[in-house]
């Protein structure tokens, strides 16, 4: 393990657990193994959600403790529109009410368990002081990021998650810094991570009807954040969250790309061409790239306008025979809203062997349709648990991802439609790709998908619901510290979680 990979955080004064890495990566070293961001076998990104694989248990893996108490700032998003009954929002904000300056800090919260360690920091379930509210606070070693370069990384997965706001996304209600940390305070995922519910799947693999569900949220998400200007880059099942009502969040943002996005309405191709036109509406400046023009509020109401017609009135409308004889004549399409970025380009080679899309090994720059490469890569995995590429070391991976063919085993096999769609998505050119143009749109009309109401889509009944997890017994055991050099013999006083 990679002791760069998490923070060492000092002079302890909360307890703490291990927890497996992420198996994201920054760089790679082609001639071995693994990279040098850590690439390991562990089931649970460096994010939300409780650790489900046994390197849980190992006590040498990043084990710390926190304790700096001296509070430089703090700052809390407002409340999101869609989660305006959030009683966490209501705590943080009663809470806040009661300190002089308004301000949260380590003080505010107790640390229960380490649940997950990663590039850029550690993710630990914490609950708010005097509330029954349990939240994952990513905590992040700032001097060590900046030895290690990466306080932009952490920055920018700063800004993006206070910019969002969508279901299948995660909530940032607070972030405040300390004298050595930075802290994001976000939603609490209880079900674990996709990659350890698929393990526990008849076959080790999803039915093509689940795997539909989750696609088509994560299909939602991406399009939402390349609305946002934000190209992921890194979607893996482990970074695939499942909440305690069986829905998904996508999370761990500290690879995305922010870039320029200008939104354009066009007609569908089904009713005949007719030029775009731009949506002055929407907030398409060069200055959006800034972060605090990234913002939901960019969404104007106008941008949607033309998608509604006007009613007919009594008045007006035509006879039933004259209605009747138009379905003959040429009816005008209902615009499209297409807000891909496509001109967006990175030279970075960051992302998951198995997941990398081949522009990106290759060097040639990359942009948003490598998130389509991986999207394909990840409903593949789904329908057949395994990924398509996958060779017996890293070189072999990356050779196979660029050279060889795709090919579906013959079991569990898949549906037309299913492989029809992984062709589509898994073109090694990806000005060829599916989606490289009209990004989400051009996907949810495949037929793979036609089953799914999408304006309905969180009504939806999840294919598996978590059990309820009761977390009382572990905030009322007595906290333990954890010293960095615990020793293997020390394994049983840990807790360990078992989700499903």
């Amino acid at each position: 393990m990679d002791e760069a990979g998490c923070p060492a955080l000092e002079e302890a004064a909360s307890a703490t657990m291990s927890g497996p890495l992420s198996s994201s990566v920054s760089s790679m070293d082609l001639s071995s193994s693994t990279t040098t961001s850590s690439m390991t076998s562990a089931k649970l990104s460096d994010s939300t959600g409780l650790p489900l694989d046994a390197s849980a248990k190992n006590p040498n893996s990043c084990v710390v403790a926190i304790s700096d108490h001296h509070e430089s700032s703090s700052s809390s998003s407002s409340n999101k529109p869609h989660k305006g009954n959030d009683p966490r929002w209501e705590a943080i904000h009663s809470v806040r009410s009661r300190e002089g300056n308004g301000a949260l800090g380590l003080g505010h919260f107790r640390l229960l368990k380490r649940v997950g360690c990663g590039d850029i920091g550690s993710v630990y379930l914490a609950e708010l002081r005097g509330t029954s509210c349990y939240f994952a606070m990513k905590v992040m070693d700032k001097a060590l990021l900046a030895s290690r370069k990466k306080l932009l990384r952490a920055q920018t997965e700063r800004e993006i998650l206070s910019s969002l706001d969508h279901p299948f996304l995660p909530t940032l209600y607070a972030h405040f810094e300390t004298e050595k940390f930075s802290c994001l305070v976000m939603e609490f995922c209880s079900g674990g991570d996709l990659h350890t519910l698929r393990q526990r799947q008849p076959g080790k693999h999803f039915s093509e009807q689940a795997a539909r569900f989750y696609a088509s949220e994560i299909l939602m998400a991406l399009e939402y954040l390349h609305m946002m200007g934000v190209i992921y880059r890194d979607l893996k099942p482990e970074n695939v969250l499942v909440r305690e009502d069986g829905h998904i969040m996508l999370s761990d943002f500290d690879l995305s790309l922010r870039c320029y996005v200008s939104p354009t309405l066009v007609k569908s191709t089904s009713f005949g061409p007719e030029p775009s036109r731009r949506i002055p509406a929407y907030c398409i400046e060069p200055s959006c790239i800034h972060p605090a023009c990234v913002q939901p509020s960019c969404l104007q109401p106008s941008c949607f306008a033309p998608r509604f017609l006007p009613s007919a009135s009594k008045k007006t409308r035509k006879p039933k025979n004259e209605t009747s004889n138009m379905k003959n004549h040429h009816v005008d399409a209902l615009p499209e809203l297409i807000a891909e970025p496509t001109s967006a380009r990175s030279m970075s080679f960051v992302g998951t062997h198995e997941y990398l899309a081949p522009e990106i090994i290759k060097g040639d720059g990359h942009g948003s349709a490598v998130d389509w490469w991986t999207f394909g890569i990840f409903l593949y995995e789904l329908l057949h648990g395994k990924t398509p590429f996958k060779g017996p070391g890293n070189r072999a991976t990356l050779f196979n991802v660029v050279g060889q063919p795709l090919k579906f085993p013959e079991a569990p096999a898949a549906s037309f439609a299913a492989r029809d769609l992984i062709r589509g998505l898994l073109v090694k050119e990806p000005q060829n790709r599916l989606a490289y143009k009209r990004g989400a749109a051009e996907i949810k009309q495949h037929p793979f998908f036609e089953s799914v109401n999408w304006a309905l889509i969180r009504s939806t009944c999840p294919p598996d619901i978590p059990k309820p997890i009761d977390l009382s017994f572990v905030k009322d055991m007595p906290v333990t510290l954890i010293d960095k050099e615990v020793t293997d013999a020390d394994n049983n006083s840990y807790l360990d979680f078992d989700f499903f």
